[in-house]
């Protein structure tokens, strides 16, 4: 539920905090696929994986969805903004789960001492992102424009008009 409030205050939409939050779901059930794949019972330490994927999840939806978003304001079709903010956003999300990814390779293949805490950890984060990227990179923008149709225009406050990064 907090995430789901952060980001309808973050976007304006719950439509388009929805269509992020569908990353969840998807991530989740990576997570859960790759502790089965791999004969891991869900733990504690597996929890926190999930968080930390969640995290991960919702921030490449979020990057997606706010690029879509400044696209549809130069009144290109749904279709067309969807299609081109794909190939825009494939790059940045595809490395974002891939360094992630890497990062997390070493705990999950570790057999040191304490490993039994990282495995699962790893194991859901990584597993959970590849269903996540595909989840950004195909469902998202498939859906986007069910989402988006009949949106209002965001409107920037007059503090963010004058911001360069913002505007």
């Amino acid at each position: 539920m907090i995430i789901m409030l952060l980001l309808h205050t973050s976007l304006g939409s719950m439509r388009l905090a929805l269509l992020i939050f569908l990353a969840i779901p998807m991530a989740a059930s990576g997570g859960i696929i790759a502790l089965h794949l791999r004969q891991m019972p869900f733990s504690i330490s597996a929890g926190v994986g999930f968080i930390a994927l969640f995290g991960v999840a919702v921030l490449n939806g979020l990057v997606w969805v706010s690029a879509a978003e400044h696209s549809r304001k130069s009144d290109m079709p749904l279709q067309e903004v969807s299609h081109d903010t794909a190939l825009v956003r494939l790059r940045p999300v595809r490395m974002t789960a891939l360094v992630a990814s890497l990062g997390f390779l070493p705990m999950a293949l570790s057999t040191s001492d304490g490993a039994e805490m990282q495995r699962p950890l790893a194991t859901v984060v990584i597993g959970g992102l590849i269903t996540s990227t595909l989840l950004t990179s195909l469902v998202i923008p498939t859906t986007y424009p069910w989402f988006a149709r009949g949106l209002k225009d965001i409107q920037l406050t007059h503090h963010d008009q004058h911001d360069p990064i913002l505007a």
